[in-house]
């Protein structure tokens, strides 16, 4: 762990929990030693959050580059570890940097959803195969992560679950009938599945419909603008 993390983690970490309202739960099931993968949903930036404060080994993050570029956030992502997400360019240079960071003893957080979804139940997004890809190819397990929220979306003075699932050791990461993209997409679909099923261990009221449309439109939204930036 860099000074620098260790540093952030112990002089503020308390005072996020606080102004986030942070309760961890079965914080029992999070690995004390690396390497693994954890793989939660993503509403807010603040989800690396809870990430960082409670679990042990530093976390690696994905960042996408126009953050280096800033003058303040770009040297404190960089001392924090983050590594830098080119999406124009497929994000082949971040899987490979995820899958090196791994192999070399050290621990990232994965986003399966792609992009920040606020307020939508994770069900409607689904998973990429990005992270399947990575524990397959570099032979570590998975530790399933819910943000949850009774308004999907994270928010100051409001309480916020840091709740961690069981972890999957890299056995049953296999899926010996299934090769490539398959392969890649059932271990995505799994572990996204357990988060899912976390998230809706909580009482909350529907988003409106309106309200709804206006989140799902913002996605597609996004979601065109990194196809085209693809090409």
């Amino acid at each position: 762990m860099s000074k620098f993390y260790r540093f952030i983690k112990t002089t503020f970490g308390w005072m996020f929990r606080i102004v986030y309202r942070i309760k961890p739960v079965n914080l029992e099931n999070a690995p004390t030693e690396a390497p693994f993968i954890v793989c939660a949903n993503h509403t807010h930036v603040f989800d690396v959050v809870p990430t960082v404060i409670y679990l042990k080994p530093q976390i690696h993050f994905m960042a996408k580059k126009e953050v280096f570029k800033t003058p303040i956030l770009g040297p404190f992502a960089k001392g924090m570890g983050a590594y830098s997400v080119d999406r124009g360019a497929g994000d082949i240079s971040a899987i490979r940097k995820s899958i090196d960071t791994l192999k070399n003893n050290g621990c990232i957080c994965v986003f399966p959803q792609g992009t920040r979804c606020p307020y939508l139940d994770p069900r409607e997004i689904g998973a990429k195969e990005g992270v399947g890809m990575i524990a397959a190819r570099a032979g570590v397990g998975i530790l399933p992560v819910c943000i949850r929220t009774k308004r999907n979306k994270v928010s100051i003075f409001r309480k916020t679950e840091f709740v961690v699932g069981e972890f999957i050791p890299p056995e049953k990461l296999e899926f010996p009938d299934l090769h490539g993209k398959d392969k890649y997409k059932a271990i995505s679909d799994m572990v996204y599945e357990k988060i899912c099923q976390m998230n809706n261990e909580i009482e909350r009221k529907p988003l409106k419909e309106k309200k709804a449309q206006k989140y799902r439109a913002k996605l597609a939204k996004k979601e065109a603008k990194r196809r085209i930036e693809k090409k």
